[in-house]
């Protein structure tokens, strides 16, 4: 009865998000919305067969098939709004009103799916932690930077994560596992989380004995196998797969995108500018890469004067390596109540240490962090550091003067909501309240809820270090947005994209560490 009177408020909670999405209509986008254009039109024009060949545009479809489906289902409407909408070749880089305005609102009615993911997610808990949870991921500007003016459907894909874990803290593991095989047929950038699910699911759901384990197994491997054969299938019998995964995993396009995420390998590109700027000073003859702070590093070329080329095969081991102790704790303890932490702590390894990563990535584990957030107050602190951080990363995506007031406004205002939420949840009444101790049968101990030192101490604060961090933000912004164009005009336009980069990448590496502790140090 709670959870269904819980629906009306959580639809005025969309409602009201959908109206500033709305009023954001005319505003920038970027060049993904030629893309998702060119997708239509691509999917509605030709036959299957021909979805991953085209070549009528550079946007080419580089989407798993089932993300190739909904844009052909969304084609279907925009046949019917502007039939140019869809045109293969007099639609290019068409941008007549119709056009924006269907593309912007298929976003708003998408995050529906996130919505219900939402709903699951939250259903049986406690008021304050619903109503937190539905700020933290209904009101994210993170999001609405993204999908609602750079444009891109991450809510919607999100919504299906947000589904499978919903399914997996229920302990039904084979819906679960489901609907994480369906998000993976619809992009394939979530298969980061892959190999947790895969150790979690076989501990938890076919770990029970020989005959019944082998059952499961062989019931589970069927369902994902169903899956992929019918996002696939087709296109192995067209003779298309190999031009299919070609266009999914284009890894001559380098270690970094065109702005550089936040993540361990910014690092490594300025230690490597470093030594080549010292040696060349000292004599040494040293060849700089024609790459460029702000144009990326794209090609098969090292990109590297100094260091050592990273090729596809080294991130991946240090993905995997990174991802060892949450292997371990999945297999040692598979408890649903960690599988949130776990997923997210996992992206947040594909994140920092993967191969071309997009900084939009950084949604994958800020939105999975949230239903973790509301779980104790070291939580809470935690999550709200990172969640400004990460959205601050994406302040480049909007680099026209229009958009700054917009996106300086949706990080103020949720930053004071996350404040006043988690104030109110943890709070020197309700601190008693956070304690949960798990003892039956002997074998557990505290749980990930338990109370702390700052809790008994009165409510939510951050530290010194959080407040000197924060600090630096803000005055790594007005070097950026003022103080470098007074002083230093258009000389050395890379220093503040590279400001912000390295700077959150301090923070983001600082959580990845701090979720690393909490998963090693959970029983």
């Amino acid at each position: 009865m709670e959870s269904s009177s819980s629906t009306p408020q959580l639809l005025w909670f969309f409602a009201i998000a959908a109206c500033v999405k709305l009023l954001l209509i005319p505003a920038y986008y970027s060049t993904d919305f030629e893309v998702h254009r060119h997708w239509l039109a691509l999917t509605h024009s030709l036959p299957l067969s021909n979805w991953y060949a085209d070549e009528t545009s550079p946007w080419t479809l580089d989407y798993p098939p089932f993300f190739a489906c909904f844009e052909r289902f969304l084609s279907i409407f925009a046949h019917y709004i502007d039939p140019q909408i869809v045109d293969l070749h007099n639609g290019l880089n068409y941008r007549a009103n119709s056009a924006i305005y269907f593309l912007r609102i298929s976003v708003i009615l998408s995050d529906l799916w996130l919505l219900y993911g939402v709903y699951r997610l939250t259903k049986n808990a406690d008021v304050k932690r619903r109503y937190l949870i539905w700020v933290l991921i209904v009101w994210s500007p993170a999001l609405v930077i993204v999908d609602h003016l750079h444009f891109q459907y991450n809510g919607f894909l999100l919504g299906w994560l947000l589904l499978s874990i919903s399914f997996l803290q229920e302990g039904k593991d084979l819906m679960g596992g489901f609907l994480f095989a369906v998000l993976l047929c619809f992009k394939h950038l979530f298969a980061v989380a892959a190999p947790v699910y895969f150790v979690y699911l076989l501990r938890h759901y076919c770990w029970k004995g020989l005959v019944r384990g082998f059952s499961r197994l062989s019931v589970l491997g069927a369902v994902v196998v169903a899956v992929f054969a019918a996002a696939y299938g087709p296109f192995l019998y067209h003779g298309q797969i190999q031009q299919v995964f070609n266009r999914m995993f284009p890894f001559g396009r380098g270690l970094c995108h065109a702005y550089w995420a936040p993540n361990f390998w910014v690092f490594y590109i300025i230690l490597d500018k470093v030594f080549s700027f010292f040696l060349k000073k000292f004599g040494f003859s040293i060849q700089i890469p024609a790459a460029s702070f702000t144009g990326g590093l794209v090609g098969d070329s090292s990109p590297f004067a100094v260091l050592p080329k990273i090729s596809p095969s080294t991130t991946l081991i240090m993905v995997l390596l990174a991802l060892s102790p949450c292997f371990i704790k999945a297999w040692t303890n598979p408890q649903p109540r960690m599988v949130a932490r776990w997923i997210a702590y996992a992206y947040t390894c594909g994140f920092l240490f993967g191969w071309h990563v997009h900084e939009k990535a950084s949604l994958h584990f800020v939105i999975p962090l949230a239903i973790v957030a509301v779980q104790s107050l070291e939580d809470a602190k935690h999550y709200f550091m990172l969640s400004i951080v990460s959205c601050y990363s994406l302040f480049p995506l909007l680099y026209e003067a229009q958009e700054y007031p917009i996106k300086v406004l949706l990080l103020l205002l949720h930053s004071i909501l996350m404040w006043l939420g988690f104030s109110t949840k943890f709070t020197r009444a309700s601190a008693p309240n956070t304690t949960v101790t798990a003892k039956k049968k002997g074998a557990q101990s505290k749980s990930i809820e338990s109370s702390s030192p700052a809790a008994e101490k009165g409510g939510f604060t951050i530290g010194w270090v959080g407040k000197s961090y924060l600090l630096g933000l803000l005055l790594v912004e007005i070097w950026g947005q003022f103080l470098h164009p007074y002083l230093l005009g258009d000389k050395f336009p890379f220093v503040p994209l590279m400001l912000i980069s390295t700077y959150c990448a301090f923070g983001i590496m600082y959580s990845w560490i701090w979720q690393l502790r909490c998963i090693i140090s959970t029983a």
